[in-house]
């Protein structure tokens, strides 16, 4: 399940991370065809597809190749018409998981989204990759943060 920071490179070629961000695709592209199996699915959540496009709308983010809210949205659904890429539901345990991130030790505010993430990606027993070296604290048994150079 690629953090929102990896969908946005994906989606923008000039996005300082995009070749690393295609390096990924790539390698799970391959992996998919070898063993097409749910574990080399890459993944959307309702928090990264609406992150995504949200962020797609951003002059600040994506500077004068912001696009319009219905274009940003199409660019999401050709990502999840691609074959590999799904939606993952919540899973019923997400919650618990979540709670026990932010009760386990003082977490600032800022990582909230971040714990949502890794709980949800903890509960449904999938990959969860970034960019964002936060994540570690987590613990996740499968999280992959991405080189950025």
């Amino acid at each position: 399940m690629p953090d929102i920071n990896v969908w946005l490179a994906l989606a923008v070629q000039e996005h300082p991370h995009h070749a690393a961000a295609r390096r990924y695709w790539d390698e799970a592209q391959l992996a998919m065809q070898d063993a097409p199996t749910a574990d080399a699915a890459l993944w959307f959540c309702r928090t990264t597809m609406l992150g995504l496009v949200r962020l797609l709308c951003q002059p600040k983010v994506v500077g004068e190749g912001a696009l319009t809210l219905p274009k940003a949205y199409a660019l999401y659904q050709r990502f999840r018409s691609l074959p590999g890429v799904g939606m993952l539901q919540e899973p019923a345990a997400c919650e618990d998981k979540l709670q026990a991130y932010v009760t386990a030790r003082a977490m600032p505010a800022r990582l909230w989204t971040d714990a949502w993430l890794a709980a949800q990606a903890g509960a449904a027993g999938v990959r969860l990759v970034t960019f964002d070296k936060d994540f570690l604290r987590f613990g996740l048994e499968r999280c992959i943060v991405l080189p950025t150079r």
